[in-house]
């Protein structure tokens, strides 16, 4: 047997039924989290493009929803411009293992398809509980970072297997379907490295728009390369990810979106805890000359937001909240960080660029041990009176270990609702995602009104 077939075989038997009430729950969390993103970045220029993009198709059978409007397009394009919503402030939950991922990406997918397929909010949430499953597993199985690949490769597996149960596909078109995600949506890393660009917001959403497409051709009769993982040029040979052959899938209410973590402030996740740490060090050293600021780290932190160059003069959003230098100095200055943590103006800003200046960042072979249970930083802040303070923080607030309560939640999707939608459309949504296991077609939670 196909690893391709035994994972077709694991989604094909899981049934709404099997789902606990605790995951049914945290789809409906995760669904409002990704609607306060995607509020959060609906003026943005990343947003403003893809939504051109997905609304130039005028298709009068398509069924799928460019969220925020009453347009309706090809799932595809739905899947890559709600998604790339929903990524873009690097604002929605995360999950840290071998491989670093964002499972809610996904969600745009499993949307589109609903609505194309005329599925229901249930069906909706089993589809979500699928993706995360098998994408966090996967991170589990192998890391594509080590070499060099991004981890979107997965969103494109993980996406097409929540397209095809969607769209009702038997066990043979769902490894097509994994196999033709899977044969042509290698990423490279470079999206996330140096200076960063508006497509890290799109990169996995084209993933989900690939594998939604995959699906799609699945199901219309179109065969996949077969052994896509374990063939002789298959991907645990090509991206050195030999760990994928023994992958274990949830069971006995055992999910992996119950492990995932929503993010408390909007920055790269490893970045969470070092903010966290300097908040609480904040009154402390408050109105004191600070001379240095000793960050130890682990390796995945130090390699993806502490290490390089242009991390330390960040010239753009995308870069500014990938940097623990910036993410710091603005927690310290400011007492917060929030999304006018990254307004251009601010890259600039002398304060931040001086406590940037006196920053070290080094990676420790303790904290090593720490991560990816925990994402452990320990910093230290010398003041030129003679203050010294630290403080380490493992489980910032959001992570599985320190979990946000519904009321946080729902904190979050007002501040990013505020002034993109009425009051008033806030409440309906939070009240339709809060039912959204008794759905019979999801399309209003959707579909609003922007001001």
């Amino acid at each position: 047997m196909t690893v391709a077939r035994k994972i077709a075989q694991w989604a094909l038997k899981l049934r709404y039924e099997d789902l606990p009430k605790k995951t049914v729950h945290e789809v409906k969390r995760r669904v409002i989290d990704s609607l306060a993103t995607t509020l959060g970045a609906y003026h943005s220029h990343p947003a403003r493009v893809v939504r051109a993009k997905a609304m130039s198709v005028n298709d009068p059978d398509a069924k799928a929803s460019v969220w925020g409007t009453k347009h309706r397009t090809l799932p595809e394009l739905a899947a890559f411009a709600n998604g790339a919503m929903v990524r873009y402030l690097d604002y929605n939950d995360t999950y840290l293992s071998l491989e670093p991922a964002h499972p809610s990406d996904n969600l745009s997918a499993c949307v589109a398809v609903t609505q194309s397929a005329g599925k229901t909010g249930r069906d909706l949430i089993l589809a979500a509980v699928i993706a995360y499953e098998i994408q966090c597993r996967l991170c589990d199985a192998a890391s594509l970072r080590a070499g060099g690949w991004d981890h979107v490769v997965y969103g494109a597996l993980s996406s097409a297997l929540a397209a095809g149960q969607l769209w009702d596909l038997s066990e043979d078109q769902m490894e097509h379907a994994l196999c033709l995600a899977g044969v042509c949506n290698i990423a490279t890393r470079q999206t996330r490295t140096g200076q960063i660009a508006d497509w890290k917001a799109c990169a996995f959403s084209n993933a989900a728009r690939n594998g939604v497409f995959a699906a799609d051709l699945a199901c219309r009769g179109m065969t996949g390369p077969h052994e896509i993982f374990e063939g002789p040029k298959g991907l645990m040979k090509q991206l050195n990810i030999p760990g994928v052959k023994n992958l274990v899938l949830g069971r006995d209410g055992d999910f992996m979106i119950d492990k995932t973590y929503i993010k408390f402030w909007p920055a790269e996740y490893h970045s969470q805890s070092a903010i966290d740490a300097c908040l609480q060090l904040r009154p402390r050293v408050l109105g004191k000359k600070i001379t240095e600021i000793h960050i130890k780290s682990f390796e995945a932190a130090v390699s993806i937001i502490g290490s390089e160059p242009e991390k330390l003069r960040p010239t753009s959003r995308e870069t500014a909240d990938h940097s623990m230098f910036y993410c710091c100095a603005a927690a310290l200055v400011d007492g917060d960080v929030t999304l006018a943590t990254f307004d251009e103006y601010r890259l600039s800003d002398p304060k931040l660029l001086d406590l940037i200046d006196r920053t070290k960042i080094v990676e420790d072979a303790e904290l090593n041990k720490g991560y990816p249970k925990g994402i452990p930083n320990d910093i230290t802040i010398t003041c030129a009176d003679g203050t010294k303070v630290s403080k380490r923080v493992d489980f910032p607030r959001g992570h599985a270990g320190n979990p946000m309560t519904d009321d946080e939640v729902v904190a979050k999707f007002k501040r990013m609702a505020a002034g993109v939608v009425s009051d008033t459309t806030a409440a309906e949504i939070l009240d339709r995602a809060w039912q959204l296991d008794t759905m019979k077609d999801v399309t209003p939670l959707f579909t609003f009104d922007v001001l």
